[in-house]
């Protein structure tokens, strides 16, 4: 194996994992625009202010358009903030049978190309590892639908070896079962493998699955003080791969 080296630490990886959004594509672009959109859709099928309580609930700071690092937005599944949603609509008084009505009328899932905005070269950087025999998976809090879309329309797709997601029946991050399935799956030890994510819940992951190296980085939700104590080398972006 050819060594990489991420900032100041020198790696030897058979696999590498990424996170998806916040690690490979903008999420506060896609995330944040989203829960905007999805409030008004709420107040305009219910007729009623349920923009702040949304915000409160999903973990998004409105004042400054963006995500709150561990909050349900940043790190929960579809399925979870769909039942989010509708607990927030039933708590401002609506019955049960009139928030199904407003859940299905309001409810929708982001664009998966349009609302990608990749941090770096992704094909660049994907085929760079490809080249050095490093094998690629992708662990991610999305559903796989949506995920598959997302790749193929970064040009990436055909790269992956192996995709994780969040309804694919496993505890999400920061349970390790997402991670220790890639390597399963690829025949890979963990020990051989790098996680790369911008999130605390991955590094968790990483960590508890026994992966060899954890590498944070700076472009989605979380802060350096976040990820210190949990990464063992800290990035601004996966251009550092490069």
């Amino acid at each position: 194996m050819i060594p990489l080296r991420i900032g100041s630490i020198e790696f030897s990886p058979a696999l590498i994992i990424f996170d998806k959004d916040g690690t490979l594509i903008d999420f506060n672009f896609m995330w944040a625009s989203w829960v905007v959109e999805l409030a008004q859709r709420l107040e305009r099928a219910s007729n009623l202010s349920l923009a702040a309580q949304l915000y409160e609930a999903m973990g998004y700071d409105a004042a400054r358009h963006t995500v709150i690092a561990g909050s349900p937005l940043a790190a929960h599944s579809m399925a979870d903030l769909y039942v989010l949603t509708g607990k927030v609509v039933h708590a401002s008084g609506v019955s049960a049978e009139e928030t199904v009505r407003v859940l299905n009328e309001a409810w929708f899932v982001p664009d998966p190309v349009t609302m990608a905005r990749p941090l770096a070269d992704l094909p660049k950087l994907f085929s760079n590892l490809r080249a050095r025999g490093i094998l690629i998976g992708v662990a991610t809090s999305d559903d796989r639908n949506s995920t598959i879309e997302t790749l193929h329309a970064l040009k990436i797709f055909e790269m992956v070896s192996a995709l994780v997601s969040a309804d694919d029946g496993l505890p999400n991050k920061p349970a390790p079962a997402m991670l220790l399935r890639v390597c399963d799956e690829l025949n890979v030890s963990p020990a051989h493998s790098i996680m790369v994510g911008d999130g605390v819940a991955d590094m968790q992951a990483a960590r508890t699955a026994g992966i060899g190296l954890r590498v944070g980085v700076l472009s989605g939700v979380s802060s350096r003080a976040m990820l210190e104590g949990t990464a063992d080398v800290i990035v601004d972006s996966v251009a550092a791969l490069l």
